[in-house]
């Protein structure tokens, strides 16, 4: 934001007024600022999902190898005296080795077997290479492609070696004999994991690697060279997917201390929670928990799988320190492999963790592959430490005396971290470590109500915080809890899947397959639910019945259908609109939904929300409806009678003031046309013939030749001047298509070139595959052709045509896509231009004859459709074609752009045109083209530019962003340190002060107003000229394009085209929310309005929205495109007014008339008409004006006189006759309270809103100021400057409405703007 230099430094103004003044901007309300208007009307890019496991895995067979051979040590470990002997907790000393070693054996199976019960166990005691071999290989066919694993206890024999081999024995035990690992891979097959518990563990790692490495390398040279000795013998498995877990680093020995067991890193991986308290007991802080000795240790009472007790609740607690500590410190995606994809890896991995704290305490170093960053000094296994101590210091009383067990604080102590992490963070930081600990709360009915809260504000966060919970796993657990019955949990479980599914959709079949749509279903039925949660409930259940067919079946089954149309009519809007678009998603192509419907009279349930006042749920009404048309079921009587009505239903909606709503219209109805094709098919052909042989008097052809008529390439590309008259185009248009360079060459009438910055060539981004890009330059009926049909529909001829019945629906549906494909927002005028063509296409295509080429002449036998003048063919019996008597209409007349910089249009064989000589391509080719050329062939693949079946606006998908987005974050404007509040209060500071001075110099008396301050030649006419109330800033309207000059500076800021029609002219402007985000109105004569916003600030201008403000509005001929607020000049004929608003901020109310005989009113903030005033009078209103406080609308008549409306009471008026002078009423009393007699050929007057002064511009080249007593208090003749010479015939005036500044612009271009004296400045 730019803050003026002067303004900043101007006098402190007395603060109280100040204030005053500043609460009355903050009060007003804003037009056209909602998320419709803003963003553009499509879903949010869908994040690539990563946390759904691809493949899940089970580990189902567990090979044990232990090589302990009891009471022999291997030669090359010397060992401690005491030294570490127990294995799997039994002391193998204590009983006959060959028992010790079963013991042992089945010991370690009961271990493993508490992580994973349902594995198939093999046990391998003190094996041969064979047994081995045959082990491994048995495991591996059986298990196919699952999990195997491999646990090696080396303690009874040498360390690996160097060359990557383990050690077993011979048959006798009489020697070590060595096993080599890549024989072992080969048996193992993959996916598998191994565990080696034995002294330089990490030796078998490294070789395993070198193996692995080297078996990739030969997979590729067989791949490479099928003849390679390689190739022929059996391929080796790859290792890729292969997990090794070793006790040590390559040059380290395991641990001997007396205290500890034998195979340590076995007991950490296999009974965490036994070795974990010991360690812990052997630590010198131990001493701090009075009366803890090993053996009371091992009477803590319970079981691990049981939370509520001591050591089931340990296990729990571990088991979330473990989880978190590794979300917290390994990437995404190898968490989810080792801690997500197979539940004994994730055990063996949580366990890993605690093996490498305590392992570590011993020098001793465990390794992994794939390896994970060290984690044995993370801070969360201090608050292990601390839950350990909480327990055992009860320990002593809970055996001695029974006492009760208290619960470990932990589990409320985190999710309070969590909580602070979500009050008091910022908005870019790391996400909470506390959030996989959130996940294992869910398991206790204790916290979970908490804990679901406290996720629930965390998902509200975003996408971002949607994905990171998906990827922790917090699916299956959410999606179990909606078999609870619980009713608290119902508005927090609704509230978390609703964030869910707005994030990933695809979760839509798992929920259905586990009944989980029962649980949204009863929610919805509620009638004691809070309409927020029914809402979140039922767009939940729309995404389960979007596009899934057994999501529809299911829902239909549980009666949603009648659970959605009783609350059509709930007071809260949001809830109205997705219940609408759940209704039109699940019978969507789904014929029994649609029946049911039929049943309960859904459609004419839904009739009520095309009125809604909102226009989102206007728009998801049109949406229900169109899907209820659009099934291709098998067509009834009944049916189609239903359709009928649906769509008269819908055509009423034609002149909304959304173009979302109307957008949504155009999909609706082409489900109808796809329907009914061969009906519309027929339509089209008539309305083409009647096209053809209808000549409408076009405005276009009445202008005179000097007046601009650009070429309306796209509605929305905003073109500036073009080249200034068709007959240079034509001239210029050769068989090859017009020059690229075209687009930007702007000539004015002299022909001097204009100079424009290419910012200001393009207005809302949709428009780039509009009508008439070189991308699909395809269209059979130009947009001048459906403009003309448009026309000619509305004349009395129709009636009389034969064949279908001119009222029939199917014609009226034609001529509300004809109206719709006119519509003055681009993205409403494509849709309906595609679906338009896609039916003139097909009609053509079937009504083509054979084609015969003979002697070069091309005969035509097609019954006649629409015609472009351009190309004649010869007629039956051959005669030379005679110019048509239409032949000035407008389909031909406007050339299409380019394709790409000069190049030829591509060759195509050649063609027959039978639409009496027009192609789909004719207006690409020049009017006097040589009668046997080629044509442009069309060939039916190549129609990329017509609609296809499933025409879609993105509504639903835009709607369901809401709900991915954060609901609980204050909205920036409210947030009193944002940016954008502060912007503001600086505007509002800004209009202010421009108030108050202005008031100063008005309140002193304005005695001379003809100090030119400003003046330029504007680029066109200057037919309206509008002051912004508060920036240095005024727009200057010619006929079609707008300018904005900043008159402090004297600079151009602007200049880009209104999009309207070339025969129509801009009428009126006003700026909406002037005094904050301003935005700008236009208003053409053939009743279209507009609305732009981010002109005149270095930014392309965009369309906010456009809507037919009038419909019945034909633009009126007229030489000179002039505004003229009460025609008095007879002599040139009944001129028409064009339209004329009036804007009031405070209601968001827009007052229009003009060429027609009502006034009619649109409220801004429900986008609909509110009220039609008829005028009582037969001629066109000239001028409106409002007075907000008391309802009251004065007219001006072009029969000269002034009525005055009262909008409570509808059609009742008061009337006044002027004619020629300026008169002043008192409200309250019929006769003029005083007549001024001012200039002849009166053409413009303003009156300003604070000064009492008014300005009348005249014919005869001079402007009069007045004061209201009626003095002159200044003639304005010349232009200031060289020789002086004098003004134009005034075409518009203007007041600032504060400063004393009045802006007038002349037929001759020039823009000048006047101001009282320097020193009253």
């Amino acid at each position: 934001m730019k803050m003026d230099s002067e303004l900043l430094h101007s006098p402190a103004v007395c603060l109280a007024e100040e204030e005053e003044a500043d609460t009355s901007d903050w009060n007003l309300p804003l037009a056209f600022m909602k998320k419709r208007h803003s963003e553009k009307i499509e879903g949010s890019k869908a994040l690539a999902q990563s946390w759904r496991m691809k493949d899940r895995m089970k580990t189902v067979s567990v090979a044990l190898v232990l090589c302990l051979n009891v009471g022999v040590d291997p030669p090359d470990v010397v060992k401690t005296s005491p030294c570490a002997r127990l294995e799997c907790w039994i002391d193998p000393l204590s009983m006959s080795p060959q028992k010790a070693l079963e013991t042992i054996g089945a010991n370690l199976q009961k271990q493993y077997e508490n992580w994973q019960p349902r594995a198939r166990y093999k046990q391998s005691l003190d094996p041969t290479v064979d047994e081995v071999k045959k082990l491994c290989t048995s495991l591996r066919r059986n298990a196919k492609e699952e999990r195997v694993l491999f646990h090696y206890n080396g303690h009874g024999v040498p360390r690996p070696t160097v060359n990557g081999e383990i050690w077993v024995f011979n048959k006798n035990y009489t020697q070590y004999i060595p096993l080599s690992v890549y024989d072992l891979q080969t048996w193992m097959g993959s996916p598998s994991i191994f565990v080696y518990d034995c002294s330089n563990a990490g030796i078998i790692v490294k070789s395993f690697k070198q193996f692995a490495l080297q078996r990739e390398q030969e997979l590729e040279v067989a791949a490479i060279n099928p003849n390679h000795p390689l190739a022929q013998m059996p391929l080796p498995p790859s290792m890729k997917n292969c997990i090794q877990l070793a006790a040590c680093e390559a040059s380290e020995l395991l641990p001997m201390n007396p205290d500890l067991p034998a195979d340590l890193f076995t007991s950490c991986l296999t009974t965490p929670i036994k070795i974990a308290l010991r360690w812990f007991c052997m630590q010198k802080s131990a001493k701090l928990v009075p009366g803890v000795t090993l053996d009371l240790i091992e009477k803590i009472p319970g079981r691990l799988n049981d939370r509520r007790t001591p050591l089931g609740e340990l296990n729990w607690i571990f088991t979330a320190i473990t989880d978190t500590i590794a979300w917290n410190v390994l990437p995404r995606d190898l968490f989810q492999k080792l801690f997500r994809q197979d539940l004994l890896v994730a055990s063996l991995f949580r366990n890993f963790l605690l093996a490498e704290r305590i392992m570590r305490s011993y020098n001793c170093t465990p390794v992994s592959s794939p390896r994970l960053p060290p984690t044995y000094m993370h801070a969360m296994w201090q608050a292990w430490d601390l839950a350990v101590d909480i327990c055992l210091s009860q320990l002593p009383t809970i055996i001695e005396e029974g006492t009760a067990f208290r619960h470990s604080p932990f589990f409320a102590e985190q999710l309070t971290a969590f909580q602070v992490w979500l009050t008091m963070g910022v908005e870019n930081r790391n996400p909470p470590e506390q959030l996989p600990i959130v996940l294992q709360v869910l398991l206790s009915q204790v916290h979970r109500l908490r804990a679901l809260d406290l996720l629930g504000r965390f998902l509200d966060l975003g996408p971002w915080a949607v994905s990171l919970a998906l990827s922790v796993g917090i699916f299956p657990y959410v999606l179990k809890l909606l078999q609870s019955s619980a009713r608290e949990l119902r508005p927090l479980l609704v509230f978390i899947w609703a964030k869910i599914l707005a994030v990933d959709s695809s979760c839509q079949a798992d929920l259905v397959k586990d009944n989980g749509h029962k649980y949204f279903l009863s929610v919805l039925a509620d009638p004691y639910m809070p309409a927020e949660h029914r809402t979140m409930a039922v767009f939940i259940l729309a995404v389960i019945v979007n596009s899934y067919t057994t999501g529809q079946e299911a829902c239909l089954q549980g009666n949603l259908i009648a659970i959605c149309l009783e609350q059509l009519s709930d007071p809260h809007p949001l809830l109205r609109q997705w219940v609408a678009i759940c209704l039109g998603r699940i019978w969507q192509n789904f014929d029994s939904a649609r029946w049911c419907g039929v049943r309960d009279s859904a459609h004419e349930k839904l009739y009520s929300l095309l009125s809604d006042p909102i226009p989102e749920v206007r728009c998801a009404a049109v949406f229900a409806l169109g899907t209820f048309v659009g099934n291709s079921a098998e067509r009834t009587d009944h049916s189609t009678t239903i359709d009928h009505n649906v769509a008269m239903m819908l055509a009423q909606l034609i002149n909304d003031g959304s173009p979302v709503v109307r957008k949504e219209l155009v999909v609706a109805l082409s489900h109808l046309v796809v329907q009914y094709e061969s009906n519309f098919c027929t339509v089209a052909l008539q309305f083409m013939e009647e096209e053809k042989n209808y000549p409408v008097p076009s405005p276009a052809n009445t202008l005179e030749p000097c007046n601009l008529t650009p070429v309306r390439d796209s509605p929305a590309i905003p073109r500036l001047r073009s080249v200034n008259s068709y007959t240079n185009i034509r001239a210029a248009t050769t068989a090859r298509n017009l020059n690229k360079s075209l687009q930007n060459l702007n000539l004015n009438e002299e022909g001097g070139p204009v100079t424009f910055s290419p910012g200001n060539l393009s207005t809302s981004s949709s428009a780039s595959s509009t009508l008439g890009s070189p991308d699909n330059d395809e269209y059979i009926l130009s947009f001048e052709t459906i403009d003309k049909m448009r026309r000619v529909s509305s004349y009395s001829s129709l009636n009389s045509l034969i064949g279908v019945s001119f009222n029939s629906v199917y014609t009226q549906i034609w001529r509300v896509l004809l109206h719709l494909a006119a519509d003055p927002f681009p993205e409403v005028s494509d849709l309906a231009m595609k679906v338009l063509n896609s039916i003139a296409y097909k009609a053509t295509m079937n009504a083509r004859p054979q084609r015969i080429l003979d002697s070069g002449s091309l005969t035509q036998s097609a019954p006649a459709s629409p015609t472009s003048k351009g190309a004649h063919i010869h007629q039956a019996g051959g005669s030379p074609p005679m110019p048509s008597a239409s032949s000035s209409s407008l389909t031909n007349e406007v050339p299409k752009p380019p394709t790409r910089g000069g190049e030829q249009p591509p060759t195509r064989p050649p063609y027959t045109p039978t639409l009496g000589g027009q192609a789909p391509h004719s207006h690409q080719f020049p009017r006097t083209r040589k009668m046997f050329d080629k044509g442009p062939s069309d060939d039916p693949g190549g129609h990329k530019a017509y609609m296809n079946a499933n025409l879609s606006t993105g509504l639903c998908d835009w709607s369901a962003k809401y709900f991915a987005q954060p609901v609980m974050k204050i909205p920036e404007e409210h947030d009193v340190e944002s940016q954008v509040r502060k912007e503001r209060e600086w505007r509002f500071l800004r209009n202010a002060r421009v108030r108050k001075q202005s008031q100063r110099i008005t309140q002193r008396g304005v005695t001379r107003l003809d100090d030119q301050i400003f003046i330029n030649r504007n680029p066109g006419v200057p037919s309206v000229v509008k002051f912004h109330p508060f920036n240095p800033c005024i727009a200057v309207a010619d006929k079609d394009s707008i300018c904005f000059w900043d008159w402090e500076k004297a600079e151009r800021l602007d200049y880009f085209y209104n999009g309207n029609p070339r025969y129509t002219r801009i009428t009126a402007m006003e700026y909406l929310n002037g005094h904050d985000y301003s935005l700008l109105l236009t208003a053409t004569d053939d009743g279209a309005l507009r609305i732009w916003k981010n002109f005149a600030d270095q930014r392309n201008p965009e369309m906010v929205t456009a809507w037919q403000g009038l419909s019945d509005m034909l633009p009126t001929t007229r030489g000179l495109a002039r505004r003229v607020s009460i025609c008095l000049d007879r002599s040139k004929g009944q001129g028409g007014a064009g339209m004329v608003v009036d804007w009031e901020q405070e209601t968001g109310l827009l007052m229009t008339s003009g060429d027609v005989r009502v006034i009619r009113i649109w409220d801004t903030e429900r986008e609909m008409k509110v009220q039609d005033i008829p005028t009582g009078a037969d001629s066109c209103v000239t001028c409106l004006s409002c007075d907000s406080q008391r309802s009251l609308i004065a007219a001006g008549l072009g029969d000269g006189s002034v009525r005055l409306y009262d909008r409570r009471m509808g059609a009742n008026e008061s009337k006044w006759i002027v004619d020629g002078d300026v008169r002043f009423f008192e409200l309250r009393s019929p006769d003029s309270v005083n007549v001024l007699q001012t200039v002849k050929g009166l053409t413009a007057l303003d009156i300003h809103p604070q000064a009492n002064l008014f300005a009348c511009g005249s014919m005869n080249q001079f402007i009069a100021v007045y004061n209201s007593n009626g003095d002159v208090i200044s003639n304005i003749k010349y232009y200031d400057g060289f020789m002086g010479q004098r003004i134009g015939a005034i075409s518009c005036l203007a007041f600032h409405p504060y400063w004393p500044h009045l802006a007038v612009g002349s037929n001759d271009y020039y823009m000048s703007i006047y101001s009282a004296e320097k020193r009253l400045r």
